[in-house]
């Protein structure tokens, strides 16, 4: 039985087709639209391109989901409750489909066949355009009694601190979250500070600073990026010990697209700043990157419908 996942995030729609053994036979990848509508064309016209009719689809969306519907998706334009994304799915593929969170999704990839393999209560922090989070718990994956228990970005770790997108302050994802993270170095560099992160973007040809673009300036030891990255890392490092103190983890994965390209020295820089603020020790060794890459929320997408029950949605 063939199935397709589709990961929707801020920068880039990616939609792939997933065996039995949960391997990623084909996958597309595509701009992210700015329109709902735009966005439902897309993504059908992506399984339609598939080499194979899948069985059903599962679709990642960076927001709150419960009960199937989009409750609240601030990175992406016009979603809302009314918005039935999965039934005008269903309606245009023929086929059943679902729709999850993306954090959760890419975790449960990583659960399913990455680097939470064999963890019975994980945790994943995502980063991308903004900053989101999964959970399994005692096995099971958890989203909470209105499907927002993954807003790890909204997590406070500085009261009163900089502004985040959501509009309050001192959320995780003001400091860690790639559009606040490249607002940060703007900010800087309107002072007066030096930083190639924009040159490094418009000779890339990118409509905005990627995670690639990041990976390049921090490469080249740009002062600036390397400076709002530590903060990064330390926002993050504050809210995963915070996190591991309430709930007892085995394991930590850091993924999404930022991890794509800082990986190891993102895992690596957040147990670090984890460490002061732990009760119980954490070892190297559970705070790890995600190694499925854009496969994760594939992969964790097609559980919604390989195993409806096994992923809440």
């Amino acid at each position: 039985m063939a199935l397709a996942g589709a990961d929707v995030g801020g920068t880039n729609v990616v939609v792939g087709l997933v065996g039995e053994d949960r391997r990623v036979l084909a996958r597309a990848k595509q701009d992210t639209p700015r329109s709902v509508g735009a966005l439902v064309d897309q993504v059908a016209a992506m399984v339609a391109g598939l080499p194979e009719r899948p069985e059903a689809l599962g679709i990642g969306i960076p927001g709150i989901i419960h009960e199937g519907r989009v409750v609240q998706a601030p990175n992406l334009e016009g979603w809302d409750r009314s918005t039935d994304v999965a039934g005008t799915l269903a309606d245009r593929l023929g086929m059943p489909v679902a729709l999850v969170n993306d954090a959760q999704c890419g975790l449960v990839g990583e659960w399913v066949a990455g680097a939470g393999q064999g963890a019975r209560f994980l945790f994943g922090v995502w980063l991308g355009t903004g900053v989101g989070a999964g959970m399994v718990l005692d096995g099971r994956p958890y989203d909470g009694a209105g499907g927002g228990s993954g807003e790890f970005g909204h997590v406070v770790v500085r009261p009163d601190g900089a502004r985040c997108g959501c509009g309050r302050r001192g959320c995780v994802e003001a400091y860690a979250g790639r559009r606040m993270m490249t607002e940060s170095v703007r900010a800087l560099a309107a002072t007066g500070r030096r930083t190639r992160l924009f040159e490094i973007q418009e000779a890339k040809g990118k409509a905005q600073a990627t995670s690639g673009v990041w990976a390049a300036a921090v490469a080249e030891g740009d002062p600036v990026a390397g400076e709002v990255l530590a903060e990064a890392v330390a926002a993050l490092g504050l809210g995963v010990a915070n996190v591991w103190n309430l709930l007892d983890l085995e394991r930590v994965v850091i993924g999404g697209g930022m991890a794509g390209k800082l990986g190891p020295y993102l895992a690596e820089g957040i147990v670090a700043a984890a460490r002061p603020h732990v009760v119980r020790p954490i070892a190297a060794d559970q705070v790890v990157a995600a190694v499925l890459g854009d496969d994760a929320g594939i992969v964790g997408a097609s559980e919604a419908v390989r195993d409806p029950g096994r992923l809440p949605a």
